[in-house]
C-alpha cells in the first residue's frame, strides 16, 4: 500500500475528491503505553514522515474511535486508528459485477459512460460493490466470471478514473483504458480545458439570464464532508459560470459551465449566491425555500421531492481532446426522466397558478 500522506488537495483535484476512503486501519495493542499517533504511526506506514502524518492530522483526516484528532493525541491500548484520503487503497480488490452499463461511445483508449443516479463511481469505505467501477472491470473483461466463480486471472484491462460525480449527480464521464490515456485527459482537467456543463434545478429566481460566481472553495471545518466558500487566502479557487434556461417563478433551470473542477463546486457555489440546488439535503435544497405557505403547494414541493430524492444535477456535456488523436471530441446527455418529470410538473403548477390568476382577474 502507497504510504505517502502529501498531496492531499492534488489527490483531490486530479480525482474529484467526492468521498474519502479508508487508507488505513490499526488497532492498538493491549501491552501500548501513552505514545503520541504522530510517533506510533511513523513507525508502522511506510514512507511516511511525521510532519506528513501531522499534515493528515491537521486536514482532520485521522480519526480514533471514530473521532477526528489532532497529532498530539496519545494513543492508548485497544484504539482503532483509521487514516482516511481522498484517493482509494491501491490494493482494494475491484470485484468485477454484470451491473448494466449506458455506454455512450468506446474505443481502444477510453470509454464515455453515462452513469445514472445512486450509482458510487469507486469503491470506497462503506460502498465495495455495486460502483462504476466494479461494472465497468466486468464489461471490460467479460470472463472475469467463470461458473459463479470470479476468476481475477481473467481481469486484463482495468478501468482508469480520470474524474467523478457525486453519487446522486447523473451524467457523462470519460474513462481511460490505458495509463497514457489516463495521464494525457487528466493534463487537460488539470488545466482546466476540458469543456463541462451541468444542467441544474436550483431554488429562487434570478434579478440577471446569467452570471458568474468566482469563490475558493474548501472543506467545511464543522463538517469534513461538506465543501464551503472560504476567503481567497484558503482552499482553491473554483469558478462557476450560469445561465437561464427556464423560469419557474419559485425554481429555476439553469446552465452551469465549469472553469475549475472542485468538489461539489457546483452544489456550494449555488449554495453560497441563495439558490442551493432543489433537494439537495447536503446543502439546505431539501427544505422549501421560496413560495406560498399554503398547504397545497407544500405537498406539490414534497411531491417533487419523492419524484427526485436526490439533487437535481445532471452533467449535460463533456468535451476534450482526444488523448490519442487529438481530435475534439464532444457529448451530449439528456436529462434523466427523474428531472425531466418534475420539471414537467413544475410547468404544469405555474400555468394553473397563472391561469387561477388571470381568472381572478376577470
Amino acid at each position: 500500500m502507497d504510504g505517502s500522506l502529501d498531496l492531499i488537495n492534488e489527490a483531490e483535484e486530479l480525482q474529484g475528491g467526492n468521498v474519502l476512503y479508508e487508507n488505513y486501519r490499526y488497532v492498538v495493542d493491549k501491552g501500548q503505553s501513552p505514545l503520541r499517533i504522530d510517533k506510533y504511526l511513523m513507525v508502522r506506514i511506510e514512507n511516511a514522515s511525521r510532519n506528513k502524518i501531522q499534515q493528515a492530522a491537521d486536514g482532520n483526516y485521522i480519526k480514533v474511535n471514530g473521532k477526528e484528532v489532532k497529532s498530539n493525541y496519545k494513543v492508548k491500548p485497544l484504539d482503532v486508528i483509521q487514516i482516511f484520503l481522498p484517493t482509494a487503497p491501491r490494493d482494494v480488490e475491484i470485484i468485477p459485477q454484470n451491473i448494466p452499463l449506458d455506454i455512450v461511445y468506446e474505443d481502444e483508449y477510453l470509454l464515455i459512460v453515462n452513469k445514472p443516479s445512486q450509482m458510487v463511481v469507486h469503491p470506497a469505505y462503506g460502498n465495495y460493490d455495486g460502483t462504476l467501477v466494479n461494472a465497468l472491470t466486468y464489461y471490460l473483461n467479460p470472463l472475469s466470471l467463470q461458473n459463479g466463480e470470479i476468476c481475477y486471472d481473467a481481469v486484463k484491462t482495468k478501468p482508469l478514473l480520470v474524474h467523478r460525480i457525486d453519487k446522486n449527480t447523473t451524467g457523462l464521464l470519460v474513462i481511460a483504458k490505458t495509463e497514457e490515456a489516463q495521464t494525457k485527459l487528466a493534463e487537460q482537467f488539470y488545466y482546466h480545458t476540458i469543456e463541462r456543463t451541468y444542467t441544474a434545478l436550483v431554488w429562487g429566481d434570478f434579478q440577471e439570464d446569467e452570471g458568474t460566481v468566482d469563490a475558493n472553495v474548501a472543506r467545511d471545518e464543522k463538517d469534513r464532508k461538506r465543501m464551503a466558500v472560504c476567503s481567497e487566502d484558503k482552499g482553491k479557487n473554483a469558478v462557476t459560470h450560469w445561465q437561464v434556461i427556464e423560469r419557474f417563478g419559485y425554481t429555476t433551470l439553469i446552465r452551469c459551465k465549469l472553469e475549475t473542477g472542485r468538489t461539489h463546486q457546483i452544489r456550494v457555489h449555488m449554495k453560497h449566491i441563495g439558490h442551493p440546488l432543489f433537494n439537495d439535503e447536503t446543502y439546505g435544497g431539501d427544505q422549501i425555500l421560496k413560495g406560498t405557505t399554503f398547504s397545497k403547494y407544500k405537498q406539490f414541493i414534497l411531491n417533487c421531492f419523492d419524484m427526485l430524492p436526490r439533487q437535481a444535477l445532471h452533467a449535460t456535456t463533456l468535451g476534450f481532446k482526444h488523448p490519442a488523436t487529438g481530435k475534439d471530441m464532444f457529448f451530449t446527455s439528456e436529462l434523466p426522466s427523474d428531472m425531466q418529470n418534475v420539471l414537467e410538473k413544475w410547468r404544469r403548477y405555474i400555468d394553473n397558478k397563472d391561469r387561477a390568476e388571470n381568472n381572478d382577474a376577470l
